[in-house]
C-alpha cells in the first residue's frame, strides 16, 4: 500500500479496522491483513516497533554530517556555507514554505520533502492504530500487554512534543479516522492545549506497572521508559510556557510545578549527575571530565549503570566526529573542520570566581557585536588573556589557541588558532579544513580520537538529567521561586566546581543566568535552537542573537605574546533570524488542502 505523505492522508491511511475500503485491512507491509498481525504476539510486537520508526539521529548524521541545528544557532558556524547543503542555504536565507533546508533536511533517514512533519504524522497515526487494538490483540502475556500500551502512548507523545517544536500548534488526534471522515472541523490547537494532550499520554504510561524506569539490558536500548515520559512533561511544559507560545497566558506556577515533580521521580528512582569521571587516563582530572566523559560516551545499560544521568539515547547514530567535526589543516586524514564555536559561544563562559564576562541583559554595544559590554563586576576577565581562568566546561566545549591536542597516536601539540599558525582562521568558502571563528569544537569528540586511533563519538543522548534539572530551574525563576531556580542551578555548577550564584538576585536576573546557564552546560546538544525561539514572543526576531555573529583574529606578536580582534564572519548578515524562523513553514500543498477544507488560516507567520 503506498502512502501519501500529508496529514489528511496520513491520518487516515491505515484506518480503523471496521472501514469500508478493503485496502484499510492491511498491514503496512502491504501482504499481510491486519486480523492476521494482531493474531500474532511476535507481528503485535513488530507494529509496535514500527511505532518506534523515524526518530531522528540528530547530532552529526544530517546531511554532510554537518550538526545543523548547532550551526543555525548563535552557537556556532559550519565550513560547509558554499557547498550546497542545508547549511549553505540557511545561510544565504534561501528558505520557503515549498523548500526549506530544515524542515526537509537529510537527519539519518534520508532527505525527502516535509520530513518532519510527514513522518511525525504518519508516527502518529500508527501509534493511534496501535493504541485502539493493543486491548484486544494477541500477546504473550498480560504485562506485555501493559507495556506494549505504555510505550506507545509515550512515543505518540514524543511525536507531538517535536511538531510542536517545529511548528507549534497542531491539531489533536488521539484515534485513526476513516477516509469519509468530515475534516472541516480540523483546526490548529493552541500548544498549551497540545501539551496538556502530551502530558496525558505520558501519565498514562507512567501509571503503567510494567513500564520501566530505566533500560537496563542492550537489547532493549531505545524503548521508552517511565523516565522518558517525565522528561517529554517537563520539557514540553517549559515550551507552552514561554512566550512564544504561552498566548499571553501565565503558565509559569504549572510548569514549575511540573518540572519540580520531574526532578523530584527521576532522582527518587536512581537518576543522578554524572559527577565523577570514571576514565582519567582519557578525560583527565580536570573539573569538567566527567562533564567531557558523559558527553562523548554512550551510556550503558545495566541495573547499576556507570552513567545514571541519560535518560533517553538513540541505539545508533554515532559517527567519527573527529573526522569531520574537529580540528582543522586536513591533518591525519581529517575530513572538514564542519561547524566551529562562534565568539558567541565563548563569551558565554564566566571566570573561575563565577562571574559573567559580559553584561546578560546587553552583551554587546553594537549590532554586528564587535564591542562587547562588559559585566563590571567580573574583575577576573583579561581581554588580553582571554582563556584564562574561565568555567572548565570551556575547556571540555571548545579548543581555543594555545590548548594541548593529543594526536596521532600520542603526539601532543598545541592548537594555533592565531594568523599563520598551524590551524588559523581561512574566510575562504571554499575551504572546509579550516575554521571560520578562530576555535574548534571539542564536546563530542572523545581525547586522543584520530584517524589512526578512530573513536566513534556518543550515540545521540535526547534526554539526561541536567536538562531536567535546569527546565525546573527555569520554571521556578519565572514563577518567582528563586531560591529553588538557584539550588538548580547551584547543582549542575557543582559538577564542575563552579562557584553558586550570588545570593539576593532578582527574578530578571536569575532569569538571565538561568538562561546563560542554559547555553554554558547544554551547548551543541540541540537545545539553543529552540530556546532562542521559544523565549521570543510571537512578533519577535532574531536579531540580536542570529543575525551577525563573530570569531576572534589572534595575532603572535614579535615577543610571543597575543594581540586579539573580534572581526564578523561575513560582510553580510546570515539568513534565518527573520520573524519568520521562529517556526517552521509547513507544507504549501498541506496548507492549500487544509485551508480549502476548513476554510482557516493554517500557514505559520511570514511564510
Amino acid at each position: 500500500m503506498k502512502l501519501t505523505y500529508f496529514l489528511i492522508s496520513s491520518i487516515v491511511a491505515l484506518g480503523t479496522l471496521n472501514s469500508c475500503s478493503d485496502v484499510l485491512d492491511i498491514a503496512p507491509d502491504g501482504t499481510l491483513s491486519m486480523e492476521e498481525v494482531y493474531s500474532d504476539p511476535d507481528k503485535v510486537g513488530a507494529l509496535l516497533n514500527a511505532c518506534y520508526n523515524n526518530i531522528p539521529q540528530k547530532g552529526y548524521v544530517y546531511w554532510f554530517f554537518d550538526p545543523l541545528l548547532t550551526a543555525c544557532s548563535d552557537e556556532g558556524w559550519s565550513s560547509e556555507e558554499v557547498q550546497g547543503t542545508s547549511v549553505d542555504q540557511m545561510y544565504k536565507g534561501n528558505a520557503s514554505a515549498s523548500s526549506h533546508p530544515i524542515r526537509d533536511m537529510n537527519d539519518g533517514h534520508g532527505s525527502s520533502n516535509n520530513a518532519y512533519w510527514t513522518r511525525y504524522w504518519q508516527q502518529i497515526r500508527l501509534c493511534n492504530q496501535f493504541l485502539e487494538n493493543i486491548g484486544t490483540a494477541a500477546v504473550n502475556d498480560e504485562a506485555e500487554r501493559a507495556r506494549f500500551t505504555a510505550e506507545a502512548h509515550v512515543l505518540r507523545a514524543y511525536f507531538y512534543s517535536e511538531l510542536i517544536k517545529w511548528f507549534g500548534k497542531v491539531p489533536i488526534l488521539d484515534k485513526t479516522v476513516s477516509f469519509d471522515a468530515d475534516f472541516s472541523t480540523l483546526k490548529r490547537e493552541s500548544v498549551y492545549d497540545v501539551v496538556k494532550f502530551i502530558a496525558e499520554d505520558c501519565d498514562a504510561a507512567i501509571s503503567s506497572s510494567e513500564l520501566p524506569w530505566r533500560i537496563t539490558t542492550d537489547d532493549e536500548a531505545l524503548r521508552a521508559t517511565k523516565a522518558l515520559a517525565w522528561a517529554i512533561k517537563s520539557k514540553m511544559m517549559l515550551f507552552a510556557a514561554s512566550p512564544l507560545f504561552n498566548e499571553g497566558k501565565d503558565y509559569w506556577e504549572e510548569a514549575y510545578q511540573m518540572n519540580k515533580k520531574a526532578v523530584e521521580e527521576l532522582k527518587k528512582n536512581g537518576y543522578e549527575l554524572f559527577t565523577t569521571c570514571t576514565n582519567p587516563s582519557t578525560f583527565g582530572t580536570y573539573d569538567a571530565a566527567a562533564f567531557h566523559q558523559l558527553a562523548c560516551q554512550s551510556a550503558d545499560y545495566s541495573a547499576e549503570p556507570r552513567d545514571k544521568e541519560t535518560i533517553w539515547q538513540h541505539r545508533s547514530g554515532s559517527v567519527f566526529v573527529w573526522h569531520v567535526g574537529y580540528i582543522g589543516s586536513g591533518m591525519d586524514g581529517t575530513y572538514k573542520c564542519g561547524t566551529c564555536p562562534t565568539q558567541e559561544l565563548v563569551d558565554a563562559f564566566e571566570t573561575t570566581d563565577g562571574q559573567p564576562i559580559l553584561n546578560l541583559a546587553k552583551p554587546y554595544l553594537d549590532e554586528k557585536h564587535l564591542q562587547p559590554n562588559y559585566n563590571p563586576n567580573n574583575k577576573m576577565y583579561d581581554p588580553e588573556n582571554p582563556y584564562k581562568n574561565r568555567d572548565p566546561r570551556l575547556t571540555a566545549s571548545v579548543l581555543c589557541n594555545g590548548d594541548s591536542l593529543i594526536w596521532n597516536n600520542g603526539e601532543v601539540f598545541k592548537v594555533e588558532t592565531y594568523v599563520g599558525g598551524r590551524h588559523g582562521i581561512v574566510l575562504d568558502p571554499s575551504e572546509r579544513w579550516f575554521s571560520r571563528t578562530g576555535y574548534y569544537h571539542r564536546k563530542l569528540v572523545t581525547p586522543q580520537a584520530s584517524n589512526t586511533n578512530p573513536i566513534n563519538n556518543s550515540n545521540w543522548k535526547f534526554f539526561r538529567l541536567g536538562e531536567i534539572i535546569l527546565n525546573y530551574a527555569e520554571a521556578a525563576a519565572e514563577a518567582g521561586h528563586l531560591a529553588e531556580a538557584k539550588a538548580a542551578v547551584d547543582e549542575i555548577r557543582a559538577r564542575v566546581k563552579m562557584p553558586a550564584l550570588p545570593a539576593g538576585l532578582s527574578k530578571e536576573e536569575m532569569i538571565l543566568r538561568v538562561h546563560n546557564e542554559r547555553r554554558v552546560e547544554l551547548a551543541w546538544e540541540e537545545v539553543r535552537y529552540f530556546d532562542l525561539r521559544r523565549w521570543q514572543k510571537p512578533e519577535g526576531n532574531l536579531n540580536e542573537t542570529c543575525q551577525w555573529l563573530t570569531g576572534m583574529r589572534i595575532t603572535k606578536n614579535n615577543d610571543g605574546s597575543f594581540s586579539y580582534q573580534r572581526y564578523n564572519i561575513t560582510s553580510n548578515p546570515r539568513g534565518g533570524y527573520q520573524n519568520r524562523d521562529l517556526l517552521l513553514p509547513l507544507p504549501l500543498d498541506e496548507v492549500s488542502r487544509l485551508e480549502s477544507t476548513t476554510g482557516l488560516p493554517w500557514q505559520n507567520p511570514g511564510w
